[in-house]
């Protein structure tokens, strides 16, 4: 995997939304505290724009990023937020001028399209951050919005991982790929589809029924997704419904049955994902994953 080049002070950030509406006041904040940290930022047109459930219509939104891809002076971009589009335009960008100059491309969620889709096909880390949304202030900003200046610029920090009862103790070296689940499944059989194979791999998630994260994770099985990897890293899996009648696991029983055949280390409530802790994580390095009966860890 490559990585993009780290910022410096005075480089270009972009904000673009490429899937879902966001208005206007909840970038500022954020496009505040990038510019505290001594970055300059270019806003694009999809900002405060609509059409029906996105942002813009899959033509701006697909030409905005473009766009900052092209543009050789954006270092980073970082996406207001997510929701659901970009599997509507991701085939039809053009990412040659980006392969030439690689640039951070930051954000999660549905975000995991570009980060999927850029792992597998041109092997160039990607960022899997907090996005504007999450900033509600441009000042004392708390440990994980931190985390994405931390990682912009190559600077080491600690996830504080909590030991959980579920946990299967082992060590593992490897690239840490992965993201939203419900967005690796829909991936699944495309050009964008990862390659697990000798990764950690990274699961998140919110507001779905427990059955359909069964489901879920049977794709990836069947895929052989699940199958060949070093080891698994379990973010926030938040909000999470069940039905009337009862699926009988709860989340973490559920995906230690789905990976109980194999011996690879386990970590779950791993601080990222759709929950107010939600640190950056650099997808496409290399990290290594130590999970012991008192604590978990992951360093890279």
């Amino acid at each position: 995997m490559q990585l993009p080049p780290f910022l410096q002070p005075g480089d270009t950030i972009g904000i673009t939304c490429p899937s879902g509406y966001l208005p206007p006041e909840r970038i500022v904040f954020a496009k505040q505290a990038l510019e505290s940290w001594g970055y300059k930022v270019i806003t694009g047109s999809t900002i405060g724009s609509g059409h029906f459930y996105f942002s813009d219509t899959d033509e701006r939104r697909r030409y905005d990023l473009q766009t900052m891809l092209d543009n050789p002076e954006i270092k980073a971009i970082l996406m207001g937020r997510g929701g659901y589009g970009l599997s509507r335009i991701i085939d039809d960008i053009d990412f040659s001028r980006f392969i030439q100059q690689p640039k951070w491309i930051c954000g999660f969620s549905d975000i995991t399209v570009l980060h999927s889709h850029i792992q597998s096909n041109f092997g160039i880390a990607t960022l899997h951050s907090p996005m504007c949304g999450a900033f509600h202030t441009a000042e004392d900003l708390p440990a994980n919005l931190l985390s994405l200046q931390q990682a912009w610029t190559g600077q080491p920090f600690a996830y504080p991982v909590p030991t959980h009862e579920y946990n299967r103790e082992g060590w593992a070296e490897g690239v840490v790929v992965g993201g939203n689940l419900a967005i690796l499944a829909h991936l699944s059989g495309s050009v964008s589809q990862l390659d697990t194979q000798g990764k950690i791999l990274f699961i998140e998630d919110i507001g779905e029924y427990l059955y359909n994260i069964d489901r879920m994770l049977l794709n990836l099985k069947r895929a052989g997704m699940l199958s060949g990897i070093r080891g698994l890293v379990c973010g926030g899996f938040t909000d999470i419904k069940d039905t009337e009648r009862p699926f009988g696991q709860n989340i973490y029983e559920l995906i230690r049955d789905k990976v109980a055949e194999y011996a690879y280390p386990v970590c779950f409530d791993f601080p990222v994902g759709h929950q107010e802790l939600n640190y950056t994580l650099c997808l496409g390095k290399s990290y290594t994953l130590e999970v012991t009966a008192q604590a978990a860890s992951l360093v890279g």
